[in-house]
């Protein structure tokens, strides 16, 4: 019987270890693929307060470390499903069931990918699905923005201090984002539309170079020369797994807010897998953090 089991070893899920063994519980970390969740592909973070450059794989691990050492258990098997018995719960995994006292879920989300060859391989030599992380690498350089919601448009206006030039390229005619966004890249020297298309290839070898895109009325395709692709067309949260234990949102989210808890006392949700405005390292980190001592908190009060 361990006091927290928290599914998911990025941030969130490593930050909350973190507390809960430091408050004397004994954690296990679950953990379907690698640690780290998404930062681990990113080569350099200087967004980190007190950390003025680390790259995200040393981050990570020094995470997983830090846990591992303070006497987290941290092992890698999927999630199957959470069930709740009394008080208690019964995590389940594909070989196994651990029984716990809280349940802390961080699964994180993964970012929607473009589906275009070479975007993959170019994650980090040009690829990016974050431009508040990435965006000050390149200064000066030209870039473009792929998608049509709101983080598409507020990537764009962030890159627009940054670059030279700013490409926003949408597949339709019409932002699904707020208006007042796209009227303020509208008056922008440094920012040009490109409406009614699609990415269909990434140009470069080692690095991007540029981007092929096809209009989606007339099929005419055109290149642009740039030297960093920001894809922003959403994220995928995989928690279809806990739709019995918690509430999604619409999107898929699991419903919780700053205090992490959900809508089962003793579950908790830490990180980018719940309804959050800011999905960022530190907010991961705070997430953890609460979650973490939500979790003890809960296991006191029901001792």
């Amino acid at each position: 019987m361990y006091d927290i089991v928290i599914i998911g070893a990025g941030t969130a899920g490593l930050s909350a270890a973190i507390y809960g063994v430091r408050a004397g519980k004994s954690v296990l970390v679950l953990e379907g693929e690698n640690y780290g969740g998404q930062i681990i592909n990113s080569p350099e973070v200087e967004n980190y307060p007190g950390i003025a450059k680390i790259s995200g794989f040393e981050f990570a691990t020094g995470l997983y470390e830090q846990a591992q050492n303070l006497g987290a258990a941290i092992e890698f098997e999927p999630v199957v499903r959470v069930e709740k018995e009394g008080k208690d719960f019964i995590v389940y995994t594909e070989e196994r069931e651990i029984p716990c006292h809280s349940v802390i879920l961080a699964t994180g989300a993964k970012n929607r990918p473009l589906g275009v060859e070479k975007e993959e391989s170019l994650v980090g030599a040009g690829v990016s699905y974050c431009a508040t992380c990435d965006g000050a690498f390149f200064r000066g350089q030209v870039t473009a923005v792929v998608g049509g919601g709101s983080t598409a448009l507020e990537d764009a206006e962030f890159l627009s201090a940054y670059c030279e030039k700013v490409y926003l390229i949408h597949r339709r005619d019409e932002f699904r984002g707020e208006q007042w966004l796209a009227e303020n890249l509208r008056k922008k020297e440094n920012v040009e539309f490109v409406l009614n298309a699609v990415v269909t290839d990434i140009i470069g070898e080692g690095s991007v170079q540029g981007i092929r895109v096809k209009d989606t009325k007339t099929g005419e395709s055109r290149e642009i020369s740039v030297a960093g692709l920001f894809v922003a067309i959403g994220q995928m949260p995989d928690n279809k797994a806990f739709e019995p234990l918690v509430e999604l949102d619409a999107g898929g989210y699991i419903q919780a807010g700053e205090d992490c808890r959900t809508s089962n006392d003793g579950v908790f949700a830490a990180g980018d897998c719940r309804t959050k405005t800011v999905r960022q390292l530190t907010t991961a980190a705070a997430d953890g953090a609460v979650a973490g001592l939500a979790a003890c908190e809960y296991i006191n009060r029901n001792e």
